[in-house]
């Protein structure tokens, strides 16, 4: 025996490339005419060849395994079996191959029972994939060994690849086409057979999109536009979710989801606290449905728990369309369009090749009938001739000889019964052969014309339409509903804190409790060493934050967005959440519902300097900021207001002094600009806060060393800005200097915060209302070398 060399890479290349065809052609990827793997067709056909019709009894799997693996699948056993479950499973395939009879797996992730427990047969839809089989409507291939021969496709009378979708992974390749409702996919068809030149955007109106079994919800339209027109998209699918009062029922989830997985998974995420609001899961469903019920805690919004399972667990998941399928043999990607005239050519094709093989059947029974009718004609000479004949053979030659007869015609005058010599059979043979031409007739038509070809294939189409149609189970959403952050957070106020360092928080409220005015007070939040408070209010956790910082710029956040933290907590440090620049740092914090009303910020420095800029001018974030308000050297914003343009604003100083004027003398400009003099300060004084003056109201004075007041605005007459002011409480070294101003109403709350963190929450009807030049009452009883930072109104 000679022994050839050669190179081991040319070897594992060559030897590489014929495992790689192997797999694409014979295992992994489905035929664009039937939509079938070769295991799914072989099972189907070793299924038709065992007699396992609709109408006939089940037969046990292992038969059915069995026969394909002896005759036609030369694999693993679980490899058939698995495919053949496959193909029973209603919730694997819109239409189902096969029908059941046992445990055939579920949605549950539940496997199917050991071949030898469950039976099968053929699923009505499946007779009408292997129908005219027997009419050589398709080739037929050796099987593995030669020794039998197998269909290469099956007639397939149904668009398969389409309604049932496939999957699998080749090498370096993989198909996932999605199932489709086969009412949609053979109007489609028709409608191409009907407009050859028809656009995708056509056939899109009239094959929606996918129609899985496990039903759903597909979100957004383009990503099935994007597959059909290139053969590749991606879809967004969602469970179906009813919100009843205070629980949640899902009834429909995503293809090939495992409910009980999902349930682990959802029950997972609410002990790690990911997702909160659920106090208990469990499974309803039956053979009536699906049906997993969430019940969910007090005070927590159905909306807000959904969003989060929706975020986080497989109840919304995407599917990657890849429409890729062997035509001719060979892997290709295929838009709509062509996969649907690839189905209409093999349909043609068998069509035609059904009506030749009638045809051939048909002229070969009417030469026969031919030759009766001349018997029954001349019975008397030809009953003479045959008693005559010494043998068969004579008899033949003298049938041939003088009636003129082939040997066929011959041979069935012989083996005719004399029961055909009654009247009533010689009609029926008359009958017979007229109804012969009629039909070889229409073949010969049908064979000459495509159109009457097409006209019979859509006439096909639509008895299956008539016989397998039915409603669509997904639906599907016209717009992309993609779930935000912001749709996972459950909407409440917060207290936002802002020390002096950087450092910022949010609190829920309700962790602080309301006290009596003179009260110690609670921790609010832990500061670093020689760190305080600086900024603190109370907004909503939708809400948008902006931040001014000292450069002039402002940057944008969501409130939900800052760390959720403690009373005892000091936060997060700004310039690890925010893009800040070197020496740059945050000053005023501006909480903002919308961008579009047509609102004002007006902005107050530490130098008395107004300005008043539309909101809409700050719509378009960036993420380095962008310029607020352009400030002299050493001059910094002080205090931001959302303003309607009308407002009177009453700014004061840390000398206690203060102006009342409308915002009506501050001119509107730009982002860019510098702004106006609101107050004339004397040397030492500067802005410690601006505030809306309202009739009904008053305005409530804090000073460093824990006093305070409050007092009508009716006390601060209104003059233009940029007057010295009038006085508006007595500093001193009682009170200290003034540290906060804020606009109040007899039932507000304030937040007091000192510089070593603690916290007072006081009603504003416990401060007694006084009048402007006054010291004040103690509202905060501050512990040595303790004093008053922030103050903050509750709303």
């Amino acid at each position: 025996m000679e022994i050839k060399k050669t190179l081991i890479e040319k070897e594992m290349q060559q030897s590489y490339l014929d495992y790689a065809m192997s797999v694409i052609v014979s295992r992994a990827l489905p035929d664009v005419r039937d939509g079938l793997k070769p295991v799914h067709r072989r099972v189907l056909y070793s299924m038709y060849e065992l007699g396992l019709m609709p109408n006939k009894p089940f037969r046990k799997c292992a038969r059915v395994v069995g026969d394909c693996l002896g005759k036609y699948h030369p694999h693993g056993d679980m490899s058939v079996y698995d495919a053949l479950v496959r193909m029973a499973q209603n919730f694997s395939l819109r239409y189902p191959l096969v029908k059941g009879q046992g445990n055939f797996g579920s949605v549950d992730g539940d496997g199917a029972a050991a071949m030898r427990y469950t039976e099968a047969k053929l699923a009505k839809i499946s007779s009408d994939i292997i129908l005219d089989l027997e009419k050589d409507t398709v080739d037929f291939a050796p099987n593995f060994d030669n020794s039998t021969k197998e269909p290469v496709v099956l007639p397939c009378k149904v668009p398969n690849l389409l309604i049932n979708g496939s999957s699998g992974i080749a090498v370096g390749m993989a198909t996932n086409l999605p199932p489709h409702n086969i009412t949609e996919v053979i109007d489609g068809v028709i409608k191409q057979i009907d407009n050859p030149e028809i656009s995708i955007e056509e056939l899109f109106s009239i094959i929606k999109g996918p129609d899985f079994p496990t039903a759903g919800l597909i979100c957004g339209r383009n990503g099935i536009l994007e597959a059909y027109k290139t053969g590749r998209g991606k879809i967004n699918v969602k469970a179906k979710i009813l919100i009843e009062d205070k629980r949640l029922a899902i009834t429909e989830i995503p293809y090939m989801v495992n409910k009980t997985s999902l349930i682990e998974n959802i029950a997972s995420l609410v002990k790690d606290k990911r997702i909160e609001g659920i106090r208990d899961i469990r499974d309803e469903s039956d053979r009536d449905g699906m049906r997993i019920v969430i019940e969910l805690k007090k005070d927590h919004d159905p909306e807000v728990v959904m969003n989060k399972l929706y975020r986080l667990t497989t109840l919304s998941t995407s599917f990657g369309i890849i429409m890729l399928a062997l035509v001719n043999g060979e892997p290709k990607v295929l838009n709509l369009k062509e996969l649907i005239q690839e189905f209409i050519l093999h349909r043609k094709l068998v069509v035609t090749r059904r009506a030749r093989f009638d045809l051939k059947n048909a002229e070969a029974r009417a030469h026969v009938l031919e030759g009766l009718r001349i018997a029954l004609t001349n019975i008397d000479e030809i009953v003479s001739l045959i008693k005559k004949a010494a043998d068969v053979a004579v008899a033949r030659s003298g049938l041939v000889a003088n009636y003129k007869l082939s040997e066929t015609q011959a041979n069935a005058i012989l083996e005719m019964k004399l029961q055909r010599l009654t009247s009533l059979e010689t009609e029926k043979l008359n009958k017979e052969y007229s109804e012969l031409l009629v039909l070889i007739k229409q073949l010969r038509e049908l064979l000459d014309s495509e159109s009457k070809i097409f006209s019979l294939i859509k006439k096909e189409l639509l008895e299956m339409r008539e016989k397998y149609g039915d409603a669509r189970k997904t639906e599907i959403l016209d717009v992309e509903e993609e779930i935000f952050e912001e749709d996972m957070v459950q909407e409440g106020d917060v207290v936002v804190t802002v020390t002096k360092s950087g450092y910022i928080k949010q609190v829920p409220l309700e962790l602080y409790k309301q006290q009596k005015r003179g009260g110690q007070g609670i921790i609010g939040t832990g500061t670093k060493e020689e760190d305080v408070v600086e900024n603190i209010f109370v907004t909503s956790n939708l809400n948008y934050l902006m931040f001014f910082t000292n450069k002039g710029k402002v940057h944008w956040l969501k409130a939900y967005e800052l760390p959720l933290g403690s009373r005892y907590s000091k936060g997060k440090a700004i310039v690890n959440i925010l893009h800040l620049k070197d020496s740059e740092k945050v000053d005023n914090v501006l909480p903002i519902k919308d961008f579009n009303s047509k609102e004002f910020i007006v902005f107050c420095t530490k130098k008395g300097i107004v300005k008043k800029t539309p909101l809409s001018d700050f719509s378009k974030p960036r993420n380095g900021g962008i310029l607020a308000i352009n400030l002299k050297e050493g001059d910094e914003v002080v205090q931001t207001r959302l303003s309607p343009g009308n407002l009177d604003f009453v700014v004061c100083s840390s000398n206690g002094l203060a102006v009342r004027f409308n915002e009506k003398d501050v001119a509107i400009t730009g982002r860019t600009s510098r702004g106006v003099r609101g107050i004339r300060l004397r040397p030492g004084d500067s802005i410690i806060g601006f505030e809306v003056a309202v009739n009904e109201g008053s305005l409530f004075t804090v000073t460093e060393n824990g006093y305070g007041k409050r007092t009508s605005f009716n006390e601060y007459h209104k003059i233009r800005r940029g007057g010295k002011g009038v006085k508006n409480i007595i500093v001193n070294s009682r009170n200290g200097k003034v540290v906060g101003v804020k606009t109040v109403l007899d039932g507000d709350e304030l937040i007091l915060v000192s510089e070593k963190g603690v916290v007072i929450r006081i009603s504003v009807k416990d401060v007694s209302q006084i009048g402007r030049a006054t010291q004040g009452f103690r509202v905060m009883k501050l512990k040595d070398g303790d004093r008053v930072a922030m103050v903050a109104r509750v709303v």
